[in-house]
């Protein structure tokens, strides 16, 4: 937890890490502070590079970054950083949230 290297990244760490090697962009570090800031957008309206966010029963928070057709990279602790769709049931039941840091148009 808290890594934001090759050999260890959690969830923040990658969308931060992302967001400033590609975008330039030095966002909050931390699930909580991602969560506060940004502009709010709903399920439907995401768009490539939205932050999206999860709470479940056993984790406070998750982050991970919205690529098309419902699906998002995020850092997984069992799996490394990998592709996940929001049709999963998992991440269909413990989606909260999703904010907009970028302004691209479509």
């Amino acid at each position: 937890m808290g890594g934001m290297t090759h050999r260890g990244i959690d969830c923040s760490g990658f969308v931060n890490r992302l967001y400033r090697d590609v975008f330039g962009r030095q966002l909050p570090r931390s699930t909580e502070l991602l969560v506060k800031s940004g502009r709010s957008v709903g399920k439907k309206q995401l768009r490539a590079g939205d932050l999206v966010f999860f709470q479940s029963s056993y984790k406070k928070g998750h982050v991970g970054i919205y690529l098309s057709r419902a699906e998002f990279a995020h850092a997984s602790s069992s799996n490394g950083v990998t592709i996940s769709s929001l049709q999963n049931q998992y991440w269909r039941q413990s989606y909260w949230t999703a904010r907009r840091y970028l302004d691209i148009p479509d």
